[in-house]
């Protein structure tokens, strides 16, 4: 059995706007995807996209999951995110506090 923490991840979105990130965020607890949501509103991303540079202002979520959820997170923010190739990025939560951990696990876990 994995422990709280090799079983906790983080996962990076980023949105075009701080109203899309909270809809997404929103949306993504109340389905029990994630327990949180933090969302930092203005970031500059530098990027080529279709052969273009690009400097664009986003916004960045930071959502807090069991890594056995991040197939469901994934595909539910391609549902509901506007870009056509929307970062997705998964890194494990290596060390933490057990109480948040335990807690991130336990609001992601599926009602009974």
């Amino acid at each position: 059995m994995k422990t709280p923490m090799t079983q906790t991840i983080m996962v990076f979105v980023t949105t075009s706007t701080t109203d899309e990130a909270r809809m997404i965020g929103q949306i993504l607890v109340e389905e029990g995807l994630v327990a949180c949501c933090n969302i930092i509103q203005s970031i500059e991303s530098v990027f080529k996209w279709q052969g273009k540079l690009r400097i664009e202002r986003e916004s960045l979520m930071i959502c807090k999951t069991r890594e056995g959820l991040f197939s469901s997170v994934e595909k539910r923010v391609k549902q509901l995110h506007s870009y056509e190739v929307p970062e997705i990025i998964a890194v494990p939560v290596t060390q933490g506090s057990k109480n948040y951990l335990d807690w991130v696990v336990k609001e992601t876990e599926p009602v009974s």
